[in-house]
């Protein structure tokens, strides 16, 4: 909890940079809300949700844009390792991962309230978001919405950690943008996606990041299921990642020395 209060507030010390990503982030869910309006006029109940499941499911996919990291980024170890610093992290009777993944987690809350909020009151305010009117459904959804943090926190400490064996890091960063993007159901949800993409989308680890927080808001999807999916791939990724900490630990790649 310390290193979570940590993190919370050395990110609120970036306020500048939370408040113009909010005013972003409401601005492309409008003219997003707008393009799904206009899609589901067309076809009514498409992928099962009405026209006020997918407005609110834009807005919330634009709500978890900074916890989730959509973009990648959020750690500090390639930078460290570019730097060397990364020795000294190592060494430390500290779990690097569970340090960060501690300070990771006081980075979403930050930017949940700061980052995430005010898109979706705005887009409460303009197109009239479904909102949940039985306690348990938050209950859950807060559940799903950290677990999928975790999730986020797996993979790019994962992506991060890749710099610790190859000299340049930014086209794997890339390629993670390129994939989280998509397969989130940050562009569109994944419930539209045809055929066998739609089941491979739906059963990779990004699903978990936006899409299934969503439907467990939207009480599209089984809490139970919903809950234990996203379990499964943060305790994956997260021993994955232990693994892979223990081999860095063995062989670094420092640039510069």
């Amino acid at each position: 909890m310390r290193i979570a209060a940590y993190g919370f507030r050395r990110h609120s010390t970036y306020r500048a940079a939370a408040i113009a990503g909010a005013f972003t982030n409401t601005v492309f869910g409008i003219l997003r809300a707008y393009v799904l309006i206009a899609l589901w006029e067309a076809r009514p109940g498409l992928a099962g949700y009405d026209i006020a499941d997918a407005v609110t499911f834009c807005f919330l996919s634009q709500a978890f844009i900074g916890p989730m990291q959509v973009f990648g980024g959020g750690l500090e170890i390639s930078e460290r390792v570019r730097t060397g610093d990364v020795a000294i992290d190592l060494i430390r009777p500290a779990s690097l991962q569970m340090w960060s993944l501690a300070d990771d987690l006081g980075r979403a809350a930050y930017l949940f309230l700061l980052r995430s909020l005010p898109p979706t009151i705005v887009g409460a305010a303009l197109f009239g978001l479904v909102v949940p009117i039985d306690p348990a459904t938050w209950a859950f959804f807060l559940a799903s919405f950290v677990l999928g943090v975790i999730v986020s926190f797996g993979w790019r400490y994962l992506i991060a950690l890749s710099a610790c064996w190859i000299i340049d890091d930014r086209g794997v960063q890339s390629l993670s943008l390129v994939m989280t993007f998509f397969f989130s159901g940050m562009v569109l949800p994944l419930n539209l996606f045809p055929g066998r993409l739609g089941t491979v989308a739906a059963a990779l680890p990004w699903s978990a990041m936006v899409q299934v927080p969503a439907d467990v808001y939207l009480g599209k999807r089984d809490v139970l299921e919903a809950l234990g999916f996203q379990s499964a791939w943060a305790v994956a990724l997260l021993l994955l990642g232990a693994l892979v900490t223990r081999s860095a630990r063995r062989k670094v790649v420092v640039q510069g020395g």
